[in-house]
This record gives structure tokens, sequence and C-alpha cells, in this order.
């Protein structure tokens, strides 16, 4: 299976990233995890194994189909890899004209290897333009994160700190509120802004993180910025 994910910096995917390493068997499959950046114009490209590394401003057919060797090799030792390349958005044209080629390997009518493209929701909008049709055609799974509602922040909260051994309402609703609108629907504001604003209340020696603590947090992080 191919899956496309999608969301805003901050939204969550790095979570979902971890639950997917977290809850794939570890018989039967190899996770490759491949951060996607560029280079001096270059794109670096991680391999199934640690010496199957190039950097490349242009992927030749000789590295794909050495690849593509290797993925049949997994498979006959029952094997499925499966390649997850974050960033994806950063994936120069040339890559991406060359990632269906992998999709394209079948034995029996079943998919060598899954492909997972995570990025931000430019990489949703690249690869549905017609030049890379034949690869988004391929990809089963499509998933947008959508943006935080003001209930998601609030349960986000209390479960964190459910887990954390704490089953009081340490937030009043109304600094939850404003937390949710100050994070711009971000896990990664709403984390930093609850801690800060914990750790304020907790200079201050309060029980409870009211309005007026989340209010002055707020206020600190927007003069810093």
């Amino acid at each position: 299976m191919q899956v496309l994910l999608d969301g805003e910096s901050g939204a969550g995917k790095t979570c979902i990233l971890r639950a997917i390493r977290t809850c794939l068997p570890q018989e039967g499959y190899r996770l490759t995890y491949c951060p996607m950046r560029h280079l001096e114009g270059a794109i670096s490209i991680a391999s199934y194994a640690s010496h199957w590394v190039c950097r490349l401003a242009r992927p030749p057919r000789p590295f794909f189909h050495a690849l593509s060797t290797h993925i049949e090799s997994l498979s006959r030792d029952r094997i499925h890899p499966v390649f997850l390349l974050d960033e994806a958005h950063m994936l120069h044209q040339d890559t991406l004209d060359h990632l269906h080629i992998l999709l394209n390997y079948e034995w029996d009518s079943r998919a060598l290897l899954s492909l997972i493209l995570v990025g931000l929701p430019e990489l949703r909008d690249r690869l549905e333009l017609r030049k890379n049709r034949s690869l988004y055609s391929r990809i089963e799974r499509r998933i947008s994160i959508k943006p935080l509602t003001a209930n998601d922040t609030h349960e986000y909260v209390r479960m964190r700190l459910r887990r954390a051994g704490c089953d009081r309402e340490i937030f009043a609703d109304e600094a939850l509120q404003l937390l949710h609108e100050a994070s711009g629907s971000s896990l990664r504001n709403v984390d930093r802004l609850a801690t800060a604003a914990l750790r304020m209340a907790a200079r201050h020696k309060k029980k409870r993180v009211e309005r007026d603590i989340m209010a002055n947090v707020v206020g600190e992080n927007q003069a810093e910025h």
C-alpha cells in the first residue's frame, strides 16, 4: 500500500510516524526512514541498506534498477520494505519522476514495497499536477491532517496531563481556549505554550493555570517573535 500524509508544520505528522514505527511488526517488515533535504541543489536518497546512499541531482536509471533488484531480494526473503520519505515536499521533480518506477514492481499482483510520502500540504498540490499523475494514481491512501478544533486542543492537553500522572483539571477552560487560539492549531505550539504556562504557574505558586497566566505566556511569546 502506498500512502500520502500531509499537514502543516507542527500538525502532528511526527507523532503519526512514531506510531507507525511502534506498531509495525518487526518480523517480515523493514522500515527505512528517509528525511529529504536539498543539499546544494542535490537530493539525498537513503536506501534500504546502509551502503546504499546516493546524492543525486538527477537520479539515474541504473540506481533505481539496482534498488529494485534489492527490493526483489528482500521479497524473496519474505521481507516487505516500507520506505518512509519525510519532508517529501522538498523532493526534486526528477526524483518524483522516477519514484513511480519503483511502485511498478509486483509479484503475483502483490506490491513489493510500501511507500509513505510525508510533507507539507504543497506536497499534495505537486502530486496533483499533470506531470505527476502517474505517481499520484498509485497512492491508495491520501491523508490530510486537519487543523485542531478547540475541543481537540482541550482533549490533547488533558491526555498529556493524564499520561504524566495528573488527573486534575490544571488548566481553566478559559486558559485552554486562549491556548487554542494562540497555538494556530499546531500541536508543537500547544506543547510549547502549555509547558511555559505550567512553569509560570509554578513560579507564582499557583495550583491552576488561569486565563491571566496563559495571557502572559502568549504575550511573551508574541514579543519574542
